[in-house]
């Protein structure tokens, strides 16, 4: 009985009740966003040592971290940090996206290392495990890429990125109209290569049934993938990525249907004018299931600081009802992040979520800032600490003043605004 389920019974399980207390809203509330659709609540059924977490309309915009093995870098004690770290940084979700070493064997050591819900990508499995064999991945079967999903439901994995919509037809799109970048989603340039070479359609797509046998049984929510984002300002909301998307939304129906939550995955690369559009566009035409977001990015040219740009779009993408963000680091299109990337990655996403919530009128959102105002007023710095969304970076950066005392920062000294402007201040 997955949570879908039980929600269109008019029941509400212990799942819901948890999630209702967690976001300061009713079971009632959680409960029929589940059987609408808009909200779905993520938890394998296998993986009952954590707390379930609801995403979707009405709900605290949540933040997902990447961490994840490559070719080049295997360190499977390097990724265990990174668990730490985004655990240490208030990340809602892990996904492992590991390519490098036994895939299958990190995997369950960052499910029993964490607390918070995981998601994986299957085919990414399927693929090294061709690599590492010495095979190349045009030789996979529709038996291996079911077969990793169903292990990664069997590990306990809350939710899986499939590129269901990665289609012939679809690629078909992008062929005929070009695009500066093509396809840079892994996971929908591995299946585009694989349908290209064996002449087959997506099996991800063709056996959509299958999957949904796997994912009811866990209860795993299928994370629709965009595998034909777009890379680049220039190709973005282009034919392949709309048609893509049209698909999701006919695959997120026959889902429901079946008792299976569905979110889907949003673009990369956006010009911050279309962001708002690309929202709506996809809570239209996929019956308004949560949308999770990567970034998206308003502009190509700040490597280094794509953590930054990806704020700056996942601020107006999550204003405008986007309900999942997926950090993107410092290191993004440069290199496998370290320690410190992790958590800037974090960070910056949360500050995007929160000003999302802002704006969405997301309950106790106004309320924080409301208090570090009134710190401010009262020269509360332990309290301005403790509330700030790094707390540990706002310690280390708190300088007092010594002209000014315990009334002022170095900024102003006394000539601190909010000092001169206290009634009782004889001396201004």
């Amino acid at each position: 009985m997955t949570q879908l389920k039980i929600a269109r019974k008019g029941e509400i399980s212990e799942e819901m009740e948890i999630c209702a207390g967690q976001e300061g809203v009713s079971p009632e509330f959680i409960r029929r966003g589940i059987e609408e659709g808009t909200i779905v609540l993520v938890r394998n059924n296998r993986h009952t040592s954590i707390l379930p977490l609801a995403i979707g309309k009405g709900l605290r915009t949540k933040v997902n971290a990447n961490i994840g093995t490559s070719q080049d870098h295997s360190d499977l004690d390097l990724e265990l940090k990174k668990v730490k770290i985004s655990e240490a940084a208030k990340a809602d979700a892990i996904m492992d996206l590991s390519t490098g070493g036994d895939v299958s064997m990190i995997r369950k050591e960052i499910i029993k290392a964490t607390s918070l819900i995981v998601g994986t990508v299957p085919i990414y499995q399927v693929a090294t495990k061709m690599l590492n064999n010495r095979k190349s991945i045009m030789e996979m079967t529709e038996d291996d890429m079911f077969g990793a999903i169903e292990e990664n439901g069997e590990d306990g994995v809350d939710f899986i990125t499939v590129h269901c919509g990665v289609t012939q037809r679809s690629v078909d799109c992008i062929n005929e109209e070009g695009r500066v970048l093509g396809i840079v989603s892994r996971g929908g340039s591995i299946l585009e290569r694989w349908m290209s070479y064996n002449e087959k359609e997506n099996p991800l797509y063709e056996r959509f049934d299958r999957l949904l046998e796997i994912a009811g049984r866990y209860d795993m929510v299928l994370s629709l993938g965009d595998g034909l984002r777009p890379g680049c300002l220039a190709d973005a909301t282009d034919r392949g990525q709309v048609e893509e998307l049209v698909t999701l939304g006919a695959l997120t129906k026959r889902a429901r249907d079946c008792g299976v939550q569905v979110m889907i995955e949003g673009p990369g690369h956006v010009p911050i004018k279309d962001i708002e559009a690309n929202v709506k566009m996809e809570k239209n035409l996929c019956h308004g299931a949560p949308f999770y977001v990567l970034g998206p990015l308003p502009t190509d040219i700040a490597p280094g600081y794509d953590h930054i740009t990806a704020a700056i779009g996942g601020a107006i993408a999550g204003s405008a009802g986007a309900d999942f963000l997926c950090y993107v680091t410092p290191a993004e299109h440069l290199r496998l992040p370290t320690l410190e990337d992790v958590k800037d990655g974090i960070i910056a996403s949360r500050i995007a979520a929160h000003i999302a919530d802002i704006a969405k009128d997301i309950p106790g959102a106004r309320s924080k800032n409301l208090l570090m105002a009134e710190h401010r007023k009262k020269f509360n710095w332990e309290g301005q600490v403790d509330i700030s969304i790094d707390p540990e970076k706002a310690g280390m950066f708190l300088e007092r003043s010594e002209s000014a005392g315990e009334e002022g920062c170095t900024m102003c000294g006394e000539f601190c605004a909010i000092k001169l402007g206290k009634k009782d201040n004889v001396s201004a």
